[in-house]
């Protein structure tokens, strides 16, 4: 197909974007929210760098620095960012802060990256280490979580903290993997409640009910990520690249043979209401396009990558009126609260979320993997 039209569907995403209202962020243009820091733009701006990194256009670290520096003050202090809620979502645009202190050495983008950091070292924890997901769901931990904060965690050690901390990290994600992981499904449960007290939790191993596919691809991004900025310490990242290839090689089954997507609820192809999504779908194209450029997993899967890449393409990117769209991604979904029942984590309630167009959700990941794309060609 003629990519050329992705580079456009870029431009347009920049030129109709100010710091105050990005285009992207459909959440808070619902609710009408004031600007305030938050992971939906950390998606844009991680998956921009890229494209910066992979084209030398100035242009978009221009913007992404123009967009970041409206939001993170001289003190290192976060518009709108308030480290008491302990979010691990508020981790997650803190990556952009390692590329924009090295690219223009603006002491403010450190300070941030340190404040975020504290974040990191007082964030509750349940039982088994793992953090909560955010302090107002005590002992729960959510897939979407090892994207958000790990992958800066990791970046701080490998930049910062001479890897102190690494051994945290891959025993984050291996309680993951031994208390969420479905081996006959080969799946992750998108929750896990290690108290076993949470509505939606199942009272005897505290996981959620469904396999939600963007909390997959959270999980699979975030340990592609996380891998990439490893140095050194080979015996720890190859525990992380063993988990990886273990997820990756059971996702493959899960591809729609047609669309060549995931579906949003991912063992359930077919189902009546079930459907293609697209955030989820580009974040795992994206894994198993970097997977195999990184050498962890067998070199097809850039292939199997670039597959559900297209796919995504063929169905939910369109024209209409010479604006491009990208269709096809759930606004959100979650777990609770207690007083949220709605959200109990049942393939009812996944497929009964909204689904729109433009949304950094999808968006950032889906330029994600065209970067991978790009290396490939």
């Amino acid at each position: 197909m003629d990519y050329s039209v992705i580079d456009r569907y870029i431009d347009r995403l920049i030129e109709d974007t100010t710091p105050e209202a990005p285009i992207w962020n459909i959440e808070n243009i619902r609710h009408g929210k004031a600007p305030a820091w938050n992971y939906i733009d950390g998606c844009m701006m991680n998956s921009l760098y890229s494209i910066y990194q992979q084209t030398g256009n100035k242009k978009y670290i221009d913007f992404i620095d123009k967009f970041v520096d409206y939001y993170v003050f001289d003190d290192g202090s976060i518009r709108g960012y308030e480290l008491e809620t302990y979010n691990l979502d508020n981790i997650n645009e803190g990556r952009i802060l390692f590329d924009l202190y090295r690219e223009t050495g603006k002491e403010k983008y450190r300070k941030a990256a340190d404040l975020l950091y504290e974040q990191i070292k007082g964030q509750p924890r349940t039982g088994t280490g793992n953090f909560w997901h955010k302090k107002i769901y005590p002992n729960q931990v959510w897939l979407d979580g090892l994207y958000m904060a790990q992958v800066f965690y990791t970046r701080y050690e490998s930049e910062f903290n001479n890897c102190k901390n690494y051994s945290d990290i891959v025993g984050q994600f291996q309680s993951v993997y031994d208390n969420m992981y479905d081996k006959q499904k080969r799946l992750y449960y998108h929750g896990w409640d290690w108290s076993k007290e949470a509505f939606w939790a199942d009272k005897t191993t505290g996981l959620s009910k469904s396999f939600w596919l963007r909390s997959v691809g959270w999980y699979t991004v975030g340990l592609v990520d996380a891998i990439g900025y490893f140095v050194g310490h080979e015996d720890l990242k190859a525990k992380l690249v063993a988990i990886f290839k273990e997820t990756i090689e059971g996702l493959e089954q899960y591809i729609d043979k047609e669309g060549h997507m995931f579906y949003q609820v991912v063992d359930q192809i077919g189902r009546e209401g079930n459907y293609l999504e697209t955030s989820g779908s580009a974040m795992i194209s994206y894994a198993m396009m970097k997977g195999a450029r990184l050498g962890i997993i067998d070199k097809r899967f850039a292939k199997v990558g670039e597959g559900v890449f297209n796919g995504i393409c063929n169905k939910y990117l369109t024209e209409t009126e010479g604006k491009l769209n990208l269709g096809g991604i759930c606004l959100v979904a979650g777990l609770g609260p207690e007083n949220n029942r709605r959200r109990d984590g049942t393939f009812e309630y996944y497929i009964s979320e909204p689904v729109v167009e433009n949304d950094a959700k999808g968006t950032g990941p889906f330029v994600m993997a065209y970067t991978e794309l790009m290396q490939i060609k």
